[in-house]
């Protein structure tokens, strides 16, 4: 075989090769799979041990309340508390909620005693929105009025304090 025939199969085959080389798709790189990233999902807060926190709350606030004790009262609330009674002005801070208070108690009969029900709660585990009802009583366990409040509850160092009330009696039947 001569040179130039040698030549011109070399350089054919060089050509072909590049040729196929270049025609192939390239090599797929295997993709990692995109990192996922979930927020945490937060537990949802079990009410019926939040109901039955607040209902101890206000079985303590019925003894205060029953007992005329204003400071253990006044305890509950948060410095900033705003509380809307019947037939009073708004109450904001505790000066002027003691004050509510005081004059609530100087007009009730002695030996009345009342009793806070938790009818339901809902929120989380820092806001909670109470609705109950009360229920007073004379000295002979005779109901003298009831009524409904709701009461807003957030979790400051780790307790529950009283930031918004409001309530009001039933109308009293004939």
């Amino acid at each position: 075989m001569n040179k130039k025939n040698y030549f011109r199969i070399v350089t054919a085959f060089i050509a072909l090769s590049l040729f196929s080389v270049a025609c192939n798709p390239p090599a797929t790189e295997e993709k990692a799979a995109p990192e996922v990233i979930t927020a945490p999902v937060a537990a949802a807060p079990d009410m019926a041990a939040i109901k039955a926190e607040i209902q101890g709350l206000e079985n303590a606030w019925a003894a205060a309340d029953s007992a005329g004790d204003v400071p253990a009262l006044l305890a509950f609330y948060a410095d900033d508390a705003v509380s809307m009674g019947g037939d009073t002005p708004m109450a904001v801070g505790k000066a002027a909620i003691q004050k509510e208070i005081e004059a609530s108690m100087a007009s009730r009969p002695a030996g009345t005693t009342v009793k806070y029900e938790t009818l339901e709660v809902f929120g989380d585990d820092k806001i909670v929105t109470e609705v109950g009802k009360i229920t007073r009583m004379d000295a002979s366990g005779k109901v003298t009025s009831m009524g409904k409040y709701m009461a807003i509850w957030e979790k400051r160092d780790g307790k529950y304090v009283c930031i918004r009330d409001i309530g009001n009696n039933d109308a009293k039947e004939n």
